[in-house]
C-alpha cells in the first residue's frame, strides 16, 4: 500500500466544492445540500454557513443560493431563524426524505434511472481501481469503520448515511478530486432513492460487499475491486428500476 499522504481531500470539502458544468444551478445546489444532510456530512440542527460564504464555496450567486434555500425550506429540510443568533439550520427528518425521495422516483423515467445507473457504474469502477492503487493505511481504517457502522445499523437513516459516506470516502481514498466530486453528485441523486424502505436493501448484506471491497483495496487488487463495485451498482440499479416500474403500475 502506498505511503504518500492524500492531497487534503475530505467528504465535507467535496460536498461544499464549487459546482461544475452548465444547467440550472438552483436545482444543483438543492441536490448538493440535500446530499450533505442525507449523508450526515452536515448534521441535524447544524447551522449552515452564511449565505455569502456558502454561495462562494459552491461557486454560485447569493441569489441562486437563496432560491435553493427557499426550496429546501419548502421541503422541510432546513428552517431559518431571524434576528440575533439567526441563520439557516438543518431540520430534516427521515419521513421528509422518504416522502420527497419517493415522489422524485415516480417523476423519473426508466431511461433517466438507467442513465444515472450507467454513470454510477462508470464512476464506481474507476474509484475502486484508483483506491486500490493509491489508498493509504488511514483510508483502510476509515472504510472498515464505515463498513462496521453499516453492518450494525438498526434503522435506514443510519444505514443510508454509512453506505453513502463509504462510497464518498472510497473516492477520497482514490485521491481524485474530480472522481470525489462526481461521487458526491451521484450520491446526492441516488442515496435516498436506494434506501427507500420499499427497496429493502439489507444493511448486513451490503456491508458484506463493502468488506470484500475493502479487502481487495487493501490487497491492491484493482481488478477485483472494480468487479465488486460494478456488480453492486448493477444489482442496486436493477432493483431501483423494478421499484419504479411497480410504482407506475399503481
Amino acid at each position: 500500500m502506498p505511503h504518500q499522504e492524500r492531497a487534503g481531500l475530505t467528504a465535507l470539502g467535496a460536498v461544499l466544492s464549487p459546482l461544475e458544468g452548465g444547467g440550472p444551478k438552483t436545482e444543483a445546489v438543492v441536490q448538493r445540500l440535500s446530499a450533505a444532510i442525507s449523508l450526515g456530512v452536515m448534521a441535524d440542527g447544524q447551522q449552515l454557513p452564511s449565505e455569502t460564504d456558502l454561495a462562494n464555496q459552491l461557486g454560485v450567486s447569493t441569489m441562486t443560493l437563496r432560491e435553493a434555500l427557499v426550496v429546501l425550506r419548502q421541503q422541510g429540510i432546513v428552517h431559518t431563524k431571524r434576528g440575533r443568533g439567526g441563520g439557516s439550520f438543518i431540520s430534516a427528518s427521515a419521513e421528509v426524505f422518504e416522502n420527497t425521495s419517493q415522489a422524485r422516483l415516480q417523476q423519473m423515467s426508466i431511461q433517466e434511472l438507467r442513465d444515472l445507473g450507467d454513470e454510477q457504474f462508470a464512476v464506481a469502477g474507476a474509484v475502486a481501481v484508483f483506491a486500490a492503487r493509491r489508498g493509504v493505511r488511514a483510508d483502510i481504517v476509515r472504510l472498515r469503520s464505515l463498513t462496521d457502522r453499516l453492518k450494525d445499523s438498526t434503522e435506514l437513516v443510519s444505514a443510508r448515511r454509512a453506505d453513502s459516506r463509504f462510497h464518498i470516502e472510497m473516492a477520497v481514498c482514490a485521491q481524485s478530486t474530480r472522481l470525489t466530486r462526481a461521487e458526491v453528485g451521484l450520491q446526492a441523486e441516488l442515496s435516498a432513492l436506494l434506501w427507500l424502505p420499499r427497496l429493502k436493501l439489507d444493511p448486513a448484506a451490503e456491508a458484506a460487499t463493502h468488506r470484500d471491497l475493502v479487502d481487495a483495496i487493501e490487497r491492491e487488487d484493482d481488478a477485483q475491486a472494480r468487479e465488486l463495485a460494478e456488480s453492486q451498482t448493477e444489482s442496486r440499479i436493477r432493483r431501483l428500476v423494478a421499484l419504479r416500474l411497480e410504482l407506475s403500475d399503481r
